[in-house]
């Protein structure tokens, strides 16, 4: 049986403030730190949550994006055709390097504006030697629009 988890992404004006927010919430670490990104991921709930660092909220919320992780390629394909099918406008990639990891995706819009995708990770990190406390030298880090937004 596939094994499906819903991804949510918040756009945040202070990372480390959320992360402990979040933390503290959840009683987990998060899985992935960076300088301008932070993803939990969770089992219970079935949960993966990212936040994205950037200047300021608009009067939209603090919502990005909404998603679901799936379990392969072909469960995205497979959700394409679905969307299709529906004749809803998509946007494919294939092979991204997105939020520091590398998928497949497809996006679609709600009636009211959300933006969804589903997505699967063929590479959980992208680019570990820039983790939050890493030996590496850290680059100077300016909020910037998101890699998904």
């Amino acid at each position: 049986m596939a094994t499906f988890k819903t991804h949510v992404a918040l756009n945040v004006t202070n990372l480390d403030n959320s992360v402990a927010f979040y933390q503290a919430m959840f009683g987990v670490a998060p899985v992935k730190h960076k300088a301008d990104y932070a993803k939990f991921d969770l089992d219970q709930p079935a949960l993966n949550l990212t936040m994205n660092l950037i200047d300021r909220v608009e009067s939209r919320g603090a919502l990005s994006h909404l998603g679901v992780q799936v379990d392969s390629t072909e469960t995205v394909k497979q959700a394409i055709e679905r969307f299709k099918a529906a004749e809803l406008a998509t946007f494919e990639e294939q092979d991204t390097d997105c939020c520091y990891a590398l998928q497949d995706k497809v996006w679609v819009t709600d009636p009211d504006g959300n933006r969804w995708e589903i997505f699967v990770v063929k590479v959980g990190d992208t680019a570990p030697e820039q983790n939050v406390g890493s030996a590496c030298p850290q680059p100077q880090v300016q909020a910037i629009k998101p890699c998904c937004a």
